[in-house]
């Protein structure tokens, strides 16, 4: 009976230091662990085959099989026969950019600051097309810029477009479907830095007799910088990388490296310059990342 008793009362007793120390140390891991598998799985494995692929031996085939012999020639001579695609996409995800933050800033600034019980209805507005398939509003974007659509119409009428003027298969369409397809992730990060702001600040600007534009330059601007950072990112890498908006609303004139790379995959089957390609483009965007990174200071994007 002493001994029940003596377990009994240890039983409600709480656990030594050392072993809830010891859990504690544990658990941060165990929860980090399912997501490090699943990008283990799906993204290191996945990477490393590709890198590897795309040193195979260029004169192989899908039918005779690839051998790996360390082909670093892959690599220059893929840059060599892609490099207008390579500037090309940049170039027109960087002006598509351009064209973002011109819009989506003050969208943002207008849902998060002035919009009032409308905000919630702008946000769904922002948010709605991207419940459609990629495709499909791609799609609408050709028969909004077709040749006998409303806008070349107007366009036509006011003499901004000749008789013969059009929209569709030029560099305009292509930047413009970027701009739109990809809107939202930068409008939404700025709008959530926006939202965060305290309008005491704004307030205390005013009591120095800061005028708007001054206001805007020297408060709000600064203040919305990680979500403007963390936007332009989340804009610029997907467009540069996209293929689907040159493919239907370009010509081959406006192909961009990922024509290219789905073409070497899937019509070509040149697997290791599929894969060159790829590992340079991913390359190059990290090295864009990095860069902006260390001159915005990694605080700003978190």
């Amino acid at each position: 009976m002493n001994v029940l008793a003596h377990l009994s009362a240890g039983a409600g007793q709480p656990s030594p230091p050392a072993a809830r120390s010891g859990r504690h140390r544990v658990l941060p891991y165990l929860l980090v662990l399912p997501g490090a598998a699943w990008l283990l799985l799906f993204f290191a494995v996945p990477l490393v085959q590709l890198a590897g692929a795309s040193l195979y031996d260029p004169t192989g085939s899908i039918s005779t099989g690839y051998a790996l012999s360390w082909a670093f020639g892959n690599y220059p001579a893929a840059v060599q026969a892609y490099w207008p695609q390579f500037g090309r996409s940049f170039l027109y995800a960087g002006v598509a950019l351009a064209l973002a933050l011109l819009m989506g800033y003050p969208l943002a600034y207008a849902i998060a600051c002035k919009a009032g019980r409308w905000k919630n209805l702008l946000l769904v507005c922002v948010i709605a097309p991207m419940f459609s398939s990629f495709l499909v509003r791609t799609l609408a974007w050709k028969t909004i810029l077709s040749d006998n659509g409303a806008l070349v119409g107007l366009l036509r009428d006011v003499h901004l477009l000749g008789p013969d003027g059009r929209l569709l298969a030029t560099p305009i369409a292509v930047v413009l479907g970027l701009t739109y397809n990809f809107l939202p992730f930068l409008a939404l990060p700025l709008y959530a830095s926006l939202e965060r702001l305290d309008r005491r600040l704004l307030e205390a600007a005013s009591d120095l007799y800061a005028g708007p534009l001054e206001t805007f330059r020297r408060v709000t601007l600064p203040l919305s910088r990680p979500g403007l950072i963390a936007g332009a990112l989340l804009f610029f890498i997907p467009a540069t990388g996209d293929y689907i908006n040159a493919e239907l609303l370009g010509t081959p004139n406006e192909y961009l490296i990922g024509n290219v790379i789905d073409s070497a995959f899937l019509v070509r089957l040149d697997h290791p310059q599929g894969a060159a390609l790829s590992m340079l483009l991913m390359s190059v965007i990290l090295a864009v990342v990095v860069v902006h990174l260390r001159r915005a200071g990694t605080e700003n994007v978190l």
